[in-house]
């Protein structure tokens, strides 16, 4: 099947993890074990006490072949066998025990894990999120957790136990039988040689199946939410062949690890196999000269199943440790990464009720050294004023408003609000005076009332009522049928552009913020539909201050100030009147006929220039 090119993007999910060793992944989980050691030494306990019954068992299987059958004690046969059932009987009851404490163990682990990378995440800056897949973390969050965790919950208990057997099963093999003790001991050159190999190669191997999972999911994210897209550009097929084209990178990858396995696990298990052939070439001979008994024979082989049984399942585990490298060094470099700016003793809240007074003093900004996207910028909104942004697409406008509640720190000059450095003040208090209304207006997967609560989660039934009254959505919700309990689907698919536009201004008017940053949102909506906005953007707007990146000419004339920025710069800066009287570039946008939207006075006049 041909291969067709991948779609790239700034979210495509090409970001290697930082490589760390085995031990710096088991030490870095073993800190979650913690506050649950009494669970730890309970799963030990009856793993050990599972373990010794198992040891028990051969001892009266030797003692019916020898004592019962080969001496014809008939009147012992009870005796012994209810004593090798009261062992089985033991063994599973402690293994039991240990299953359920293993369980809440391991959850209540992969819980708190699972708690700290999601926490993580939220508190990690905005350009984190601008060069990753969503689908990419939503990975590390719910695989890559499950396959850590494992690490130690099952790693080390099962690893713990094959090796005290490993320990103590040939101290009882020398006992029974030296030299056949020596004779079982001839694969485990094999053994070693083979889990040697196997943990210097299977780490990549791991690491490119963890990456193609990733991107495969990123993919699958990506087309589930842009559905509506792929259908209306008629591009099924194309998707077909990208998925196909994820999916068979992941296939790949997964069969080199099976492949792998498949070679690696047969040939130590024939090297066991070995040995217990050899085993009863060995024994057999000696039973046949009389130097050993045939239940001394079966006991030792019984031994030697249980000796050979945990060396298999360290081979296992080194494959679930691999595995767990691999999604560990994922996870701890979300955990591993800087949070936005720490907000320590130094970082206080406003220390009166927030005016709206924003000051931006020469501030500049860049993502790279090479790539600055605002010079110099400076200006002052006074409380209550509009102050509107324009300029062609990629001038800085958002950028320019996205440092106010510091979604991006600024890279020179400073910004205030109400005379405090917004850098001093911690992030809560200063995004506690600013509402956002996006041109996309995003509405979260459940119920109208929650969404619009998200602006406050303690309003009351009439604040709601009130704010919603206020954005004009009042009476479309009243309509649907259940009310405000009505669930808008995910991103608001339920509901008109309009509907959740109106809806998110909802959210912003019980927020009750002093600050308002808004990107006009009635490019895409009918005039009924753009009357109603408006008239909500009007209650929004009132005595607050307002940053618009304005796309209409009638909201421009509105603004106490215009910035036109262009290239990273305010070129222009004044009221509607003043910069008309310029003869400027806003004056020759203001005069283009028949434009509407501002960015398409910016094109017109660049393709005349």
């Amino acid at each position: 099947m041909s291969r067709q090119p991948h779609l790239t993007s700034k979210s495509d999910p090409t970001f290697t993890a930082k490589s760390r060793s085995t031990s710096e992944i088991i030490r870095r989980v073993a800190v979650y074990l913690k506050p649950y050691k009494l669970m730890a030494f309970g799963t030990m306990a009856c793993a050990l006490m599972s373990l010794a019954f198992s040891l028990a068992y051969p001892h009266f299987i030797q003692s019916v072949i020898d004592g019962v059958i080969g001496k014809k004690q008939i009147g012992d046969l009870t005796a012994v066998i209810i004593g090798l059932l009261a062992t089985f009987l033991l063994r599973d009851v402690f293994n039991s025990i240990r299953i359920r404490i293993n369980n809440t163990f391991e959850q209540n682990v992969i819980f708190d894990m699972r708690r700290d990378v999601y926490a993580r995440l939220q508190r990690l800056p905005a350009h984190y999120f601008d060069q990753r897949a969503s689908g990419d973390l939503m990975t590390r969050v719910i695989e890559d957790v499950n396959s850590v965790e494992r690490i130690l919950i099952d790693g080390i208990e099962q690893g713990t136990i094959a090796i005290l057997s490993i320990i103590i099963i040939p101290v009882i093999l020398f006992q029974k039988s030296p030299l056949l003790a020596l004779v079982a001991m001839v694969p485990i050159p094999l053994l070693a040689g083979g889990a040697l190999w196997y943990t210097l190669t299977a780490h990549r191997r791991y690491r490119a199946q963890r990456q193609a999972a990733s991107a495969m999911n990123a993919l699958l994210m990506d087309n589930l939410q842009g559905v509506r897209q792929i259908k209306s550009f008629g591009q099924e097929s194309h998707e077909d062949a990208r998925f196909a084209g994820r999916a068979d990178d992941l296939r790949t990858s997964s069969l080199g690890i099976m492949r792998v396995w498949a070679l690696y696990s047969p040939a130590m298990s024939f090297a066991t196999a070995l040995g217990m052939g050899l085993i009863l070439w060995v024994g057999g001979s000696q039973v046949f000269h009389g130097k050993i008994t045939s239940g001394q024979l079966i006991a030792f082989l019984f031994y030697l199943t249980l000796f050979y049984d945990p060396i298999r399942q360290l081979h296992s585990l080194n494959q679930l440790l691999q595995a767990a490298r691999a999604a560990g060094e994922r996870v701890f470099d979300i955990l591993d990464t800087p949070i936005e700016r720490m907000d320590n003793k130094r970082r206080q809240g406003f220390p009166a009720a927030v005016c709206g007074d924003v000051v931006y003093e020469k501030v500049s900004f860049s993502y790279a050294e090479d790539k600055v996207v605002l010079q110099n910028i400076s200006l002052h909104a006074k409380p209550g004023e509009m102050i509107a942004l324009v300029g062609p697409t990629g001038a800085g406008k958002s950028t320019l408003v996205n440092l106010l509640p510091a979604f991006y720190e600024v890279t020179a000059g400073r910004i205030t609000i109400d005379g405090q450095d917004i850098s001093g003040i911690s992030l809560e208090s200063l995004r506690q005076q600013i509402s956002v209304v996006s041109q996309e207006a995003f509405l979260f997967n459940g119920t109208v009332r929650e969404n619009i609560l998200y602006g406050k989660l303690n309003a009351t039934e009439e604040e709601l009522i009130a704010a919603a009254k206020a954005a004009n959505c009042h009476e479309f919700i009243s309509r649907l049928p259940e009310g405000y309990d009505s669930r808008v689907g995910e991103r608001g698919v339920k509901l008109s552009v309009g509907e959740k536009q109106r809806v998110s201004i909802a959210r912003a008017l019980l927020k009750d913020a002093p600050i308002l940053i808004l990107d006009e949102a009635t490019a895409s909506v009918d005039t009924g539909t753009e009357r109603l906005i408006q008239e909500a953007l009007e209650h929004l707007m009132a005595n607050r201050t307002s940053f618009v990146i304005a796309h209409r000419l009638s909201t421009i004339r509105k603004a106490n100030q215009i910035l036109v920025i262009r290239q990273g710069q305010i070129v222009e800066h004044g009221t509607h009147e003043e910069l008309m009287t310029l003869n400027g570039l806003y004056s020759k946008l203001a005069r283009i006929q028949n434009t509407t939207f501002i960015e398409e006075g910016f094109e017109k006049l660049s393709s005349v220039e």
